[in-house]
């Protein structure tokens, strides 16, 4: 299996929620989307914004994925709040918020083309 970014479609549907939207599993969401590469979940949530309307949370993992038809059930009972959470905000950006639980400066490549200030 190859490592690929899964991202569900999470709608802002209560007026009394925080700005982002639940997050549904990859099976109850009303868009879900299997990418290569984390870059192309952008593209993707702008055209969801697009098809679907403004509120929308984009919730993304990496995940062991060949085939979004056929899900590992691994994938699908471990999915949860504790990954990326893309935001679609006013203008047509996105706001990326990171929730997983595991050192993200781990995750850095040691290549000299990550720089970083205090």
């Amino acid at each position: 299996m190859t490592m690929r970014w899964l991202m569900a479609l999470g709608e802002r549907t209560r007026p009394d929620t925080p700005t982002f939207a639940e997050c549904p599993g990859p099976h109850e969401a009303r868009a879900v989307a299997l990418v290569d590469d984390a870059g192309q979940l952008f593209a993707i949530l702008l055209e969801w914004r697009r098809l679907f309307g403004n509120d929308l949370t984009g919730w993304a993992s990496q995940v062991e994925a060949d085939d979004i038809e056929n899900l590992p059930l691994d994938v699908i009972e471990n999915w949860g709040p504790d990954q990326l959470r893309l935001d679609t905000m006013p203008g047509g950006y996105v706001k990326v918020s990171d929730y997983r639980d595991h050192q993200a400066l781990a995750a850095l490549p040691t290549r000299n083309n990550v720089l970083m200030r205090p």
